[in-house]
């Protein structure tokens, strides 16, 4: 002891002291505590997120197996009837949001009350009632004679597609020569192609200059697919009939809708004859069907507050139906 320090002074010193060590032994277990739960709540968060992730997987993987399955029975009865894909068919009526749950319930094996809450929702979209933009570039030759060379029919079409729709001529006309010379390219020069790539969905035109509002009108009549394709006329739009059938204007579009509501047609040949009625207009069946191979499958599942979507597009060759390609859209 500090003989010059009063007693008292040096007691009070050694217990401020003491209280400040306490107090920093107190703070740094707290800290240590507060950091311990939040590493387990960031464990719990983690692992609850990774769940759902793996749920929303198997959930949306199942949605589209069984829209695989309805089109391929579609197909079947197809067969054994002769009918063509219409509107009016158990494809083509969208699913509402409902509780999953209530598909569960059938089955008297499940206990529905563990099950997560969650909610799905979905509709398939026929393809193929869009003018395809692929179809402008016609491939004649094989090998080191193959050539790609732009379609004169399919180009009339969309130019009328563009008028319809109040769009720009110039965007369709830069675009469909772009997508010439990129297949001009991938068929003779194996290099890397200055030219931009093949588009593969419709926002991919945007690569060939079209622009993005252009695109969101285009979306419900324009549709990009890997191989040429018939438009079918049971679900096409006014505006894609219009376009694709030479001499058809919009009422005759319209009638024509109205007509395939009341008694959707089965072949080409139905459609002719209802159309018999009107001079100059001509169907081919280089160009329009009653059938569809491709279908687009949207699928939306909602976890609490989490929405995931996803869309794929098959491809239905007898009665096998085939992905082409699925992506998935996380929502708000």
């Amino acid at each position: 002891m500090n003989p010059l320090r009063p007693p008292r002074q040096a007691a009070r010193l050694q217990q401020g002291a003491a209280l400040l060590l306490a107090m920093l032994t107190v703070t740094l277990v707290a800290t240590m505590a507060a950091a311990a739960m939040w590493q387990q709540w960031r464990a719990v968060e983690v692992e609850t997120a990774e769940r759902q992730r793996m749920q929303a997987s198997w959930i949306l993987t199942g949605a589209l197996d069984w829209s695989r399955l309805i089109l391929r029975e579609d197909a079947r009865a197809n067969q054994n009837s002769g009918n063509g894909d219409h509107l009016g068919e158990p494809w083509a009526i969208p699913l509402e949001e409902a509780r999953l749950t209530s598909f569960l319930a059938v089955d008297k094996n499940n206990n529905t009350d563990d099950v997560l809450q969650a909610f799905l929702s979905g509709e398939i979209i026929d393809l193929q009632s869009r003018m395809n933009f692929t179809n402008l570039v016609r491939v004649t030759g094989d090998g080191a004679e193959a050539k790609a060379a732009l379609s004169e029919t399919d180009m009339r079409a969309f130019t009328r597609l563009f008028e319809l729709l109040d769009l720009p001529a110039s965007e369709l006309t830069a675009a469909a020569n772009e997508l010439v010379k990129t297949h001009n390219l991938a068929l003779k020069d194996p290099k890397p192609s200055p030219t931009a790539l093949a588009p593969k969905k419709l926002a991919h035109l945007a690569w060939l200059g079209i622009r993005p509002s252009s695109l969101a009108v285009l979306e419900p009549h324009v549709v990009v697919l890997p191989t040429r394709t018939t438009l079918n006329i049971n679900t096409a739009s006014a505006q894609a009939l219009a376009a694709s059938i030479p001499g058809l204007d919009m009422a005759q579009a319209q009638q024509l809708i109205y007509e395939r509501e009341r008694t959707p047609f089965k072949s080409l040949n139905d459609a002719e004859v209802m159309m018999a009625r009107y001079e100059s207009v001509q169907l081919s069946d280089l160009h329009h069907g009653a059938r569809s191979r491709f279908f687009e499958i949207r699928g939306r599942l909602r976890l609490d507050d989490v929405v995931i979507e996803e869309r794929s597009v098959v491809v239905r060759s007898g009665l096998s139906v085939r992905v082409v390609w699925r992506e998935r859209i996380a929502g708000q």
